[in-house]
């Protein structure tokens, strides 16, 4: 068997066969304290592809870093072919904070490529982008609703894009949504410098999401499976084949008051089905939320405190489960209607 070469990173050189986690700094606290972008290496014995693994670019994102910790400890990656690159918390700052954003309240998802001599956010963006994302033959980012909001899982995909069409399939996840690569994004840079990501919504931010985490970890051992990286023993199939979205919509609070929903993520409605009424708090007036069109609800509400116009329901229009359709038909499918980031459907 040919000799593989050590991975370096962060001055520090990993051997075929081994792991440990890599330090790369990003900048020092107020109080002196450092900040560093962790990575834990798995280098394997054998060649194959370099994927990352990323958890909290939102700080806020926690289903992400314990879906992270438990592909840390999967038995699966002692057979890893290639190189895995995982990073369980990209914003640290966010995430000590409980914030999806950075001190200076920029997103850092709209940092990209960054700039080792502009903000915080870019210099960090600049540093995860060309420290780990472009050393990677593709990716998976992790990601959740903001508080308050949970969506169902996911997989979000850029338009066009044979190869992430052939991730999400192997992903498994219930729905796959085409969406805009939005300026400023990872997976806009990563994808205009050749590096194809996809990315996993799930759940809701700051709480753990049984289902949501399940469905993360093994989707990222089917991806890894279906790129040469690992066996298919220990990895389960997915049970069933996603939906495919073409468009969606943010539902609205019809008025104002105490919100009480009849229905929830992953069901499938008609046109006309109640789906939320909302009340005054002197119960002398409710108003109903109807649905406008059939399809599947792909993320909702939690709080059930609103004012008039907020968004309720995330309402998806689908088209049949994905049977047989080759990855070029699954393309044509997918339309480039947008679909709402969580930071644009206030």
């Amino acid at each position: 068997m040919p000799h593989r070469a050590p991975f370096d990173i962060a001055q520090r050189q990993f051997a075929p066969g081994t792991s440990g986690t890599a330090h790369l700094p990003v900048s020092i606290l107020p109080d002196h304290t450092p900040v560093n972008l962790s990575v834990e290496v798995h280098h394997g014995r054998r060649d194959g592809p370099t994927m990352f693994v990323s958890a909290a670019v939102h700080g806020d994102e926690v289903i992400g870093v314990e879906i992270v910790r438990r592909l840390l400890r999967a038995p699966q990656l002692a057979s890893l072919r290639g190189t895995l690159l995982v990073v369980p918390v990209v914003n640290s700052f966010g995430f000590l904070s409980r914030s999806r954003y950075l001190p200076d309240r920029r997103d850092l998802n709209r940092c990209f490529p960054g700039h080792l001599s502009g903000s915080l956010g870019a210099r960090l963006a600049h540093i995860f982008l060309h420290d780990v994302v472009l050393r990677c033959d593709f990716g998976i980012d992790l990601h959740s609703a903001a508080i308050h909001r949970t969506n169902l899982p996911q997989i979000r995909v850029s338009p066009r894009d044979t190869t992430t069409h052939r991730m999400a399939t192997a992903f498994g996840a219930p729905v796959i949504l085409t969406s805009p690569l939005r300026d400023g994004s990872l997976r806009a840079e990563a994808a205009e410098r050749g590096t194809p990501v996809v990315l996993y919504e799930a759940g809701e931010g700051l709480r753990f999401d049984e289902m949501a985490v399940r469905a993360g970890l093994a989707g990222i051992l089917r991806v890894m499976h279906a790129q040469g990286m690992l066996p298919a023993k220990g990895i389960a199939p997915a049970r069933m084949q996603p939906y495919i979205c073409k468009s969606s919509t943010w539902l609205r609070a019809p008025a104002g008051g105490l919100l009480r929903t009849f229905r929830g993520e992953g069901e499938t409605v008609e046109a006309g089905d109640l789906l939320a009424t909302v009340s005054d708090p002197f119960g002398k007036v409710e108003t109903d939320l109807l649905a406008p069109a059939a399809g599947l609800l792909i993320g909702r509400a939690i709080l059930p405190v609103v004012n008039e116009g907020d968004a309720v329901f995330h309402l998806a229009r689908i088209s049949p489960k994905v049977s047989e359709d080759t990855v070029e038909n699954l393309a044509n499918q997918l339309e480039t209607d947008p679909l709402f980031d969580e930071d644009e459907i206030i």
